[in-house]
């Protein structure tokens, strides 16, 4: 299983997780596909998983 952090502000710290993460699993996230396209602050970037099964997230 891959996990993936993303930093959401919940003012509680969990064992384990930095302060204000939330975990959230790769494979609800890539869904059927092996890549997903983010959009943040007006620039788009790539999420996707290599043969090996490691994320990769590009510019």
């Amino acid at each position: 299983m891959l996990r993936l952090y993303v930093n959401v502000p919940t003012g509680r710290a969990e064992p384990g997780k930095p302060l204000g993460a939330r975990q959230v699993n790769s494979q609800q996230l890539l869904g059927t596909t092996k890549e997903l396209l983010i959009e943040h602050n007006g620039e788009l970037y790539r999420l996707r998983e290599t043969r090996a099964r490691k994320l990769i997230l590009t510019k």
